[in-house]
């Protein structure tokens, strides 16, 4: 998981900066204290909801892939997996059943890139 190689806090961190953004004004734009801010650019606080994150997304503007890293940071902050995934994943069957069969089978990530690519290849279409 080499896209992974830094934390939630560092990530927003980052992202804050690029948009040369002070810490003050984001936690007034996502409605919470600058102390709360601060625990959760060090680290210190992981436990954010989904909504949290979406608003995160909004007001920093994250790409489409910004965004998943970011849910999937926070997911692993968490000890978790990533906030825009459960609901899919419990209203659907066959994707549980997808997921534990590729997990008793210890599916590679070369044929996961390969059925994804399937998968936007359908898109296309």
């Amino acid at each position: 998981m080499s896209e992974l190689n830094m934390t939630f806090g560092e990530f927003i961190v980052a992202k804050r900066r690029e948009l040369n953004m002070p810490a003050v004004r984001l936690a007034e734009a996502l409605g919470i204290s600058a102390v709360y801010m601060c625990d959760i650019e060090k680290d210190r606080k992981s436990s954010v909801s989904k909504e949290f994150l979406d608003t995160l997304t909004a007001i920093l503007k994250f790409s489409e892939a910004e965004a998943e890293l970011m849910y999937d940071l926070a997911a692993l902050a968490q000890n978790g997996i990533s906030a825009d995934l459960p609901e899919y994943i419990m209203e659907h069957k066959v994707v549980r059943t997808a997921l534990r069969t590729a997990q008793k089978k210890d599916i590679p990530d070369e044929k996961w890139s390969k059925f994804i690519s399937n998968l936007k290849r359908d898109e296309d279409d």
